[in-house]
């Protein structure tokens, strides 16, 4: 049979949004590209969406279209499933039937796969059926496949990554600009970087979600959302940001995943300050970049957009070429299956790193004697100190002590730090940030 007689793989696509459309209008844009380079044809036969009123596309037929992901995976016609509809519930129930069907699964499910992943893996192996994932992580950037397949030499030593685009944004206007918190959150849900509850990238979770699957990939074990450390920007203020400036760092939220000795891995996301020197502090807008440390490739560096209707649909559409593949031809790349049954996670009280922590003190003498005894009975260095009085308050009684901590255990700190709280000099609790030695 001609290439170009050969009969197109059917695809059922759950979800018809913005990547949804995305998806089918790459396709019908490159199709005899994508034959040209891959011997494959493929096309979209089935599509479930919630609301027919507003599945509408100039070139989609009306009976292509269904209320009920059922009768996509159920289609005779439909040879692979593309899960695009979001959430944990439905789309789990969907890609668990595709998987029992024998039906490869394409999804950028990114909570998904971190919170249920390990019940969605056990099926894939149960079934010998892949699921593929590359615009879970980074949207346009292929992550997933360099570390799956680029990567396969080398033993991991560290990947560490800017994969919310929208945290990014806020925290670049607040430092660039000089944007209070809320009004660059206001900002980004204007041009559209931020949805109307922004809750997930701002608390952290999003990038958490994508961080799981990273280490997941890397380390070959399913980890568990409960065992990762996780925090978000909404506590960043302005004070932070220029502390950092005067410092030579900049505040990121940074996803740091690192392999530590005995199997254990270190997996957390939060604001951190990293050099104003190191490359990922460029990193600027909605722009993704992760930083993969190979024991053999060594450093190598992943940029590009971390989200957006093209740069994920163009992720989607690699992972339906390759599940396509897989179908077409045994012993072609079969998506990720799990490959060690344990690992273990490092406590975030083991983790270790130098800190930059403010307090909000009143102005008499003794404060930073005080807080440097509680300090050093801990055991912990001052790399330094600063004290200026509160800009937009010169006259009040009480100022931003800023301390430079040298590395210790997290644990340590918040023992200590909770010790410091409790003086009657100091007003609220403890600001802290990690300081990230990326070199």
């Amino acid at each position: 049979m001609s290439k170009d007689s050969k009969k197109s793989l059917g695809i059922g696509l759950a979800g018809f949004g913005t990547v949804g459309t995305g998806v089918w209008e790459t396709l019908q844009r490159n199709a005899d590209l994508i034959a040209k380079r891959s011997d494959v044809r493929v096309d979209i036969v089935r599509i479930a969406v919630r609301d027919l009123s507003k599945a509408r596309i100039e070139g989609v037929s009306e009976d292509k279209f269904t209320t009920r992901w059922q009768e996509v995976v159920d289609d005779a016609n439909v040879d692979l499933v593309v899960e695009l509809i979001g959430g944990t519930d439905t789309a789990f129930d969907i890609v668990a039937a595709a998987l029992r069907a024998g039906k490869p699964v394409v999804t950028g499910n990114k909570a998904l796969l971190a919170e249920r992943g390990q019940e969605l893996f056990a099926l894939s192996k149960e079934f010998d059926t892949p699921i593929h994932f590359e615009a879970a992580v980074a949207g346009g950037i292929p992550i997933i496949k360099t570390v799956q397949d680029s990567f396969v030499g080398n033993s991991i030593q560290s990947m560490v990554g800017i994969i919310n685009g929208t945290s990014n944004y806020i925290l670049e206007r607040m430092t660039d600009a000089g944007l209070g918190y809320e009004e660059a959150l206001g900002e980004a849900q204007q041009l559209g970087y931020a949805e109307a509850d922004p809750t997930l990238d701002v608390n952290g979770w999003d990038a958490a979600h994508k961080a799981i699957l990273l280490a997941t990939l890397a380390y070959g074990f399913t980890v568990d959302p409960d065992k990762v450390y996780v925090r978000g920007i909404e506590r960043v203020r302005g004070t932070d940001i220029d502390f950092a400036k005067r410092l030579g760092f900049v505040v990121k939220l940074l996803c740091v995943v690192r392999e530590h000795p005995r199997g254990i891995v270190e997996i957390r996301t939060q604001p951190s300050f990293i050099p104003q020197s190191h490359i990922l502090s460029s990193v600027n807008g909605v722009f993704n970049a992760v930083a993969v440390r190979g024991d053999t490739a060594g450093d190598s560096l992943f940029y590009g957009r971390g989200a957006g209707k093209d740069p994920t649909a163009s992720s989607v559409v690699a992972d339906i070429v390759e599940a396509a593949l897989g179908l077409e031809h045994d012993g072609c790349h079969r998506g990720f299956l799990p490959y060690q049954m344990e690992g273990s996670v490092m406590s975030i009280d083991d983790t270790e790193t130098p800190y930059y922590v403010r307090f909000d003190v009143n102005d008499e003498p003794g404060v930073v004697a005080e807080i440097a005894n509680l300090l050093a009975d801990a055991g912990i260095g001052i790399s330094g100190t600063h004290s200026p009085v509160h800009p937009d308050e010169p006259d009040a009684e009480f100022v931003d002590m800023v301390f430079q901590l040298h590395t210790c255990r997290f644990g340590l700190l918040k023992e200590t730090l909770k010790k410091v709280e409790a003086l009657s000099c100091v007003n609220s609790r403890p600001v802290v940030f990690r300081i990230e030695d990326l070199g």
